[in-house]
């Protein structure tokens, strides 16, 4: 009986996580789209998003080498989505820098 429990518990615990992989990489979606409708980075941190991208990165580096391809997907999907992120935020950055001086010179 004991061994039919602890496999429940290690299937519901696995769902869970498996879970909060997904919505974990569902999170930055809502700033995907922010960014895209706006077209303005103003707020966002560069630094963070490309620090995530790298601790995202070495996680799933770490899901391969320990065969944990759950732990790996879930990553790949975070690295995607924050990658989205750190992509329009250096393309809406760079858009600011290049049209700033313009700007300035008109005032």
């Amino acid at each position: 009986m004991a061994d039919k429990e602890n496999i429940l518990m290690l299937n519901l615990i696995e769902t869970v996580f498996s879970l909060g992989l997904f919505i974990n990489a569902m999170l930055f979606v809502p700033q995907i789209i922010r960014l895209y409708k706006t077209k303005d980075s103003q707020g966002i941190s560069l630094t963070t998003f490309i620090g995530f991208n790298f601790i995202q990165l070495f996680t799933v580096l770490h899901g391969y080498l320990h065969k944990d391809y759950l732990l790996m997907l879930g990553y790949i999907l975070s690295f995607i989505t924050c990658g989205f992120v750190t992509i329009l935020t250096l393309i809406y950055k760079r858009k600011i820098l290049v049209l700033s001086p313009i700007c300035d010179s008109n005032s």
